[in-house]
């Protein structure tokens, strides 16, 4: 270890820009056996590591990273799955920039982060690939049974933990596969989803039984489920888009960013999308114009690009240094040739009956708001056109009205719309009804759905464990 003097940083390599935005396949090569254990081998082993404190999940990344230098990799897995139901996942997607790594204290120091992501993706690979990776099995089975309502991050994560604990589970999804938006939401080039197949099909072994196409309040009553079940997790997630208001906000091929990248989604796992091959979800030789500038934004513009769009382009009304998306996805789709007007905000959509251009506002940032934030102001008369054929809103997602969709009016939530909950346990007003992920914290990151299934699972087992007749071997 403590290496990081004589080792420098080095990540996976990187496919070209020209190559890769080609096709959908992930941009990073993966490390090999010399790299993962020289890159892990830099870590300084602090006594205090801001990389675990920053981690969502408070993942043990010093331990795993001394185990893998050591070619210790099925101890370096354990450890890495003990606190993390899915660590392939956020090896490749979470903005480790943002969180371990850009509180790594060698960065600080100027030595350049350990790649903590990157040898996170090669403990679970190289675990997969050794058979390590073993379907979730009960010591013993509980009578109990527990209903998750969503398939995402959240429930997922959720169901591993409970199931682990010998809980009857059951998964009920709107929609035809689990995983929710790392299926749906997150393009291939970021998250291929055979990684997610890969891991749902361990829970289906371990006895998970997932019912898709289930809408609650649909198919089957809310009231039902909880007849049905000892408990009841709510983990639907935030689907509903953002809009704004504008002229010519009616006009054809404005789309919201979800219906554009489940299209792509879809195309590429087999389904047949209708409205991409009317070429109202496809941006195949259009003119390509996306509102906002976080990471659902950059998922648009990049996949925007494989699609073959004539030319793409970002409007966000503030600069580069707010920018809510990954530093790094902004520097990836800048490299794929994505162009970006800042400080530029819409006022008017235009064209006849399908959208031709958009009028735009130059921006002044002004005082800073309550969040810290510099306020956007508008600039008279300084309007101009960008064309675009194809328009999509990336504005973020607030909740649906689940007690509306649920037909539950009871069930409580806060002025914006997420579902209210005791912090403590985890509940709602309602007894025996949790929920956790984006339902509850907003829209937000993967890894923090991920600790809200795991933290609501923790929650869940203390209630059910408080109502269950004691065991022969519990009463002696």
């Amino acid at each position: 270890m403590l290496k990081f003097v004589n080792i420098e940083r080095k990540t996976p390599e990187k496919r070209p820009s020209e190559e890769r935005s080609a096709d959908f396949e992930e941009i990073y090569r993966r490390f090999d056996e010399k790299q993962a254990e020289d890159q892990a081998s830099r870590c300084s082993q602090c006594g205090i590591p801001f990389c675990q404190v920053h981690c969502p999940l408070h993942n043990n990344i010093p331990d795993w990273l001394m185990l893998t230098a050591e070619d210790r990799m099925e101890e370096a897995y354990e450890l890495s799955s003990a606190t993390n139901s899915f660590p392939e996942i956020c090896g490749r997607i979470c903005p480790q920039d943002r969180l371990c790594e850009g509180n790594c204290v060698i960065e600080k120091a100027g030595h350049g982060t350990v790649t903590i992501g990157a040898v996170e993706s090669y403990i679970t690979e190289t675990a997969f690939e050794n058979g390590w990776v073993k379907a979730p099995k009960p010591v013993r089975e509980l009578k109990q049974s527990i209903g998750i309502i969503g398939a995402g991050p959240a429930a997922l994560s959720a169901a591993d933990v409970l199931r682990r604990k010998g809980y009857e589970v059951h998964v009920y999804d709107r929609y035809d596969r689990a995983g929710g938006l790392l299926v749906y939401g997150i393009p291939n080039f970021k998250l291929d989803k055979s990684i997610v197949r890969r891991r749902v099909e361990l829970l289906e072994e371990s006895g998970i039984q997932f019912h898709y196409d289930t809408e609650i309040g649909k198919n089957i009553g809310f009231q039902e489920l909880r007849d049905r079940h000892d408990a009841i997790l709510v983990a639907t997630g935030v689907y509903k888009a953002r809009d704004l208001q504008a002229p010519g906000i009616g006009l054809s091929n404005i789309v919201p960013a979800l219906d554009f990248l489940i299209a792509s989604n879809r195309m590429g796992l087999g389904d047949y999308v209708a409205d991409f091959d009317k070429g109202s979800l496809n941006a195949a030789n259009k003119r390509v114009v996306v509102l906002g500038a976080g990471d659902t934004a950059m998922d648009c513009v990049r996949t925007a690009v494989r699609q073959g769009a004539k030319s793409v382009v970002c409007l966000y009304r503030r600069d580069k240094a707010n920018m809510p998306g990954s530093r790094r996805e902004v520097q990836y789709a800048e490299e794929e040739g994505v162009q970006f007007t800042m400080r530029a905000q819409p006022e008017a959509f235009l064209g006849d009956e399908s959208v031709s251009a958009v009028r735009v506002a130059r921006i002044h940032l002004g005082v800073a708001d309550s969040s810290g934030r510099q306020t956007p102001e508008v600039i008279e008369d300084s309007s101009f056109n960008v064309e675009g054929d194809l328009v999509i809103k990336a504005l973020g997602f607030d909740p649906e009205d689940l007690p509306k969709m649920f037909g539950v009016p009871e069930l409580g939530v806060t002025r914006w719309g997420t579902l209210k909950i005791n912090f403590r346990n985890k509940m709602t007003n309602l007894d025996g009804v949790f929920a956790a992920g984006d339902i509850v914290r907003g829209a937000s990151l993967v890894v923090w759905a991920i600790r809200d299934g795991r933290d609501a699972a923790s929650a869940m087992d203390s209630y059910l464990k408080a109502r269950r007749p004691p065991s022969q071997e519990e009463a002696a």
